[in-house]
């Protein structure tokens, strides 16, 4: 029974193989033509779960995973208040969120930036931000940008499409 499972698992790791490498089956991912092989597996396969099923490719988490709640998002906001307004030309201890949602990096007049976060290349587009505001400071090191991030992705997807909604 062990065998079987463990060929079981063999033929599942193929499977996720190919899936990685688009679909193309070549004689190193192609799985053994042996009866052990087709043997099914003693335990579920794990992309028959409806959790497998949903989640992104390489079990990344993108913003366009979630829906963003707007209103939500106001209220995670309010702990960016004390650093940004969407004030134009009003910059804080942070710069101006005025129309953040694709502006680059940076370019904000009268803000005194981080040689980091100028020389990034980032705009800041939905996608971006979400993946910013999980930890800025690992996103572009030498920022100086103190806030720790957003770690719950809903509420981060939240803050984005409030984020969105003020840039309009």
């Amino acid at each position: 029974m062990k065998r079987n499972f463990l060929m079981g698992a063999a033929a599942l790791a193929a499977i996720a193989t190919l899936s990685a490498c688009g679909g193309k089956q070549t004689e190193e991912t192609a799985p053994a033509a042996t009866e052990e092989a087709a043997a099914p597996a003693e335990t579920p396969a794990a992309a028959d779960t409806p959790a497998a099923a949903a989640a992104p490719a390489g079990g990344a988490v993108t913003y366009a995973s979630f829906t963003g709640d707007a209103a939500a998002g106001e209220k995670v906001f309010a702990a960016c208040r004390t650093c940004h307004v969407f004030d134009e030309g009003v910059n804080r201890v942070g710069p101006s969120l005025y129309k953040v949602v694709g502006r680059k990096a940076g370019s904000v007049a009268g803000f005194s930036y981080s040689d980091a976060n100028k020389n990034s290349g980032i705009t800041w587009t939905p996608d971006v931000l979400f993946d910013y505001l999980k930890d800025p400071k690992a996103y572009v090191p030498g920022t100086k940008m103190a806030f720790p991030g957003v770690k719950d992705d809903q509420k981060r997807a939240n803050l984005v499409a409030y984020l969105e909604a003020q840039s309009k």
